[in-house]
């Protein structure tokens, strides 16, 4: 029996004929012995006559170990392709489990890493959301400076129109240039503020859209997997796709395809720490701004009171030393009357001394003499001279007097006038426009 080189896992199958060894049988050429044999060298390689009996056993036991060689081949292909069909319907199971067993981990970390981006683009949207919110915080924070900044400005030009002596740089202008140069700082602050704000939103956005358009990939990625997972032997919609199992040059890696995953949401958190962050420092921006606002401006109203209160005092001295200087006046004015009057009075005496020396320097001869008469009348003369002379003086003092009590009752009315106009604009401009405040709310971006 012919051997074979075939390599089975199995023993082989029993055959229906036992092995063993066929008997060599020595076959006997015959030999062109007569006339009527068909054996000849003018016969080589052709049959022209009838095959021997021995001819005919040989090609009958020839047919015979042809069949049961045919058979025992066949047979044994048919074993070996038995247990080649069942070794590969066992590979392609196990290979086919294999795969599906790969595909379900992959599936559970594309859901895994899908989770997290999902979770982070959550997270960015809900960020951004509240630092939009902190942003309009920020704008009307910066809406709100308006009105202190035109409060302040418009006292400073109210105050420029006080008149002197009073244009002094008293402590509310001083006060008052702070708070102007205090909002100017803040706004430039908030402006500063507002374009960092704008700045992360946009990073938030974007990073956001990273996370997005991995998470819609991955999404897509999963529910091919998940269709791939569900695929099975006994399946109707597969069919072959000769060059799928060939890599495609742009495919990645496992490493890559979590490196990338990893970037993203480190990025993605890295943003949303930065949110935070920023979230804080514009409350506690808001925070300070508002509350160094609302300080300074009760400073400044501090100031304006105190320089209404100062005002007022110099007001009331004024218009108790007018009260005063006008008494004054009119009792000078009774005492130069009094002098006027005292002169006239002197002009009689005196023209009756004058007479009576004149009538007696008019005696004759012997009878012209300076006698206790004359000298008295003359004593008298003089005496109404100074008298009126004294008199005349006074009189000059105290109209002198009377005319610097004038100047300073109108130095004192003016005085009380600039003193009223300053109170006018400091209690009725300054004050009552301060009283249109905003709120520490309103400058806190609340309201």
């Amino acid at each position: 029996m012919a051997q074979t080189d075939v390599l089975v896992t199995k023993q082989p199958a029993p055959q229906s004929v036992p092995p063993c060894e066929l008997p060599c049988k020595v076959y006997e050429v015959a030999r062109n012995t007569g006339a009527h044999t068909s054996a000849g060298l003018a016969t080589a390689g052709f049959r022209t006559a009838k095959y021997l009996e021995d001819e005919w056993f040989q090609a009958c036991y020839a047919r015979y170990h042809q069949a049961f060689a045919d058979r025992d081949q066949s047979e044994r292909r048919r074993h070996e392709s038995r247990q080649l069909a069942a070794g590969t319907e066992a590979l392609a199971q196990r290979t086919q489990q294999d795969s599906t067993r790969k595909v379900g981990a992959r599936l559970q970390d594309t859901h895994c890493w899908k989770s997290e981006l999902q979770r982070e683009a959550d997270g960015l949207a809900a960020d951004t959301g509240l630092l939009l919110a902190e942003k309009r915080r920020l704008e009307r924070a910066l809406d709100a400076t308006a009105v202190p900044f035109a409060i302040a400005t418009d006292s400073l030009q109210c105050r420029e129109r006080r008149q002197h002596p009073d244009l002094v740089r008293d402590r509310v202008e001083t006060e008052l240039l702070k708070e102007a140069e205090l909002i100017r700082n803040i706004q430039e602050l908030l402006k500063r503020t507002i374009a960092q704000a704008v700045n992360q939103i946009r990073l938030n956005r974007e990073h956001k859209e990273t996370c997005e358009l991995d998470w819609s990939d991955k999404v897509e990625a999963y529910g091919i997997d998940e269709r791939c997972a569900r695929y099975s032997s006994q399946s109707t919609d597969v069919q072959l796709h000769p060059h799928s199992a060939a890599h495609a040059e742009s495919t990645s890696t496992p490493e890559t395809w979590a490196k990338f995953t990893q970037d993203n949401l480190c990025g993605a958190q890295r943003e949303r720490r930065a949110s935070a962050n920023l979230r804080v420092l514009i409350d506690c921006v808001l925070r300070d701004t508002a509350e160094d606002l609302r300080l300074q401006c009760d400073t400044v109203n501090l100031a304006l009171t105190r320089r209404c209160e100062e005002l007022e005092d110099a007001r009331h001295k004024l218009q108790h030393h007018l009260h005063e200087t006008l008494r004054e006046i009119a009792g000078q004015e009774r005492n130069v009357a009094a002098l006027k009057q005292a002169i006239k009075h002197k002009e009689a005496p005196l023209r009756v001394a004058h007479t009576r020396l004149y009538q007696r320097s008019q005696r004759p001869n012997v009878e012209l003499c300076r006698d206790t008469a004359q000298f008295r009348l003359m004593s008298e003369v003089e005496e109404l001279n100074m008298s009126l002379a004294a008199l005349k003086e006074k009189l000059l003092e105290a109209e002198q007097s009377l005319r610097n009590l004038e100047d300073t009752r109108m130095s004192l009315e003016k005085d009380i006038a600039v003193k009223t106009n300053s109170l006018f604009i400091d209690r009725q401009k300054c004050m009552a426009h301060r009283a249109r405040y905003p709120t520490v709310l309103r400058l806190a971006g609340y309201q």
